[in-house]
């Protein structure tokens, strides 16, 4: 090799050289080997395994959205009776007139509050005709020949008229040349005094005015009724 011509101290040098160099420096110690490290620190780690889920029980299927039930068929009403007799609730006589309680009488097309109302009263007193009855119901007719049912609460048995069509003259006696007291028009309701069996003349009131009118001027008796006799 290159170094076989040096000289032998030179060799020695170069010699002592290499070992110094070989030799750690003072105060140093060789490194230790890196230990490994733990897990989680310095290096990958897979993921715990999750533990097997237990199988999901199938969803219930949606029910379906409940039914509504149907509405109560409302109570069917008695025919209209044509014939006289006695209600099958009070008894009294079938037909027989009564008059209207209140300012606001519902007219149904039923015997009960399901049924709609199909007219409103707006005239107290007004007399009407109970043409049948069904538990707290009556079945009325007017003047115009106009049938439904009300409530037995909205009559009163107090006995009224209604003027038919035509002026009538209110008399201070019952006869045709009698004082005039006041006109009545088509439409005025007033209270029955008295009015006998057949009589052609029955006494009324009307406001403040008291006299006697043609019976056959004012509708809210039968023909051969009496009243207040």
């Amino acid at each position: 090799m290159a170094w076989l011509g040096v000289s032998m101290p030179f060799r020695s040098l170069l010699l002592l050289t290499a070992l110094l160099l070989a030799l750690p420096a003072q105060g140093q110690t060789p490194a230790p080997a890196p230990a490994p490290a733990p897990a989680g620190q310095g290096q990958a780690t897979p993921p715990p395994r999750r533990p097997p889920q237990p199988a999901r029980p199938p969803r219930p299927a949606t029910p379906p959205p409940p039914v509504a039930a149907p509405a109560p068929t409302p109570a069917t009403p008695p025919p209209l009776v044509v014939e006289p007799g006695k209600g099958s609730v009070t008894g009294l006589q079938i037909p027989r007139f009564a008059a209207l309680r209140s300012n606001e009488v519902n007219l149904r097309v039923g015997p009960s509050t399901s049924h709609p109302a199909e007219w409103t009263y707006r005239r107290r007193e007004l007399p009407v005709e109970i043409v049948s009855e069904f538990q707290q119901w009556r079945q009325i007719r007017d003047m115009d020949g106009t049938v439904g049912w009300v409530h037995s609460a909205t009559l009163t048995g107090r006995r009224t008229f209604v003027v038919k069509a035509g002026e009538t003259l209110m008399r201070r006696r019952p006869e045709a040349d009698a004082t005039p007291v006041a006109r009545l028009m088509p439409g005025v309701v007033g209270r029955i005094r008295a009015c006998a069996a057949g009589a052609a003349w029955c006494e009324v009131q009307a406001g403040e005015y008291r006299g006697f009118v043609v019976r056959s001027a004012i509708w809210g008796l039968a023909a051969d009724e009496n009243v207040g006799g």
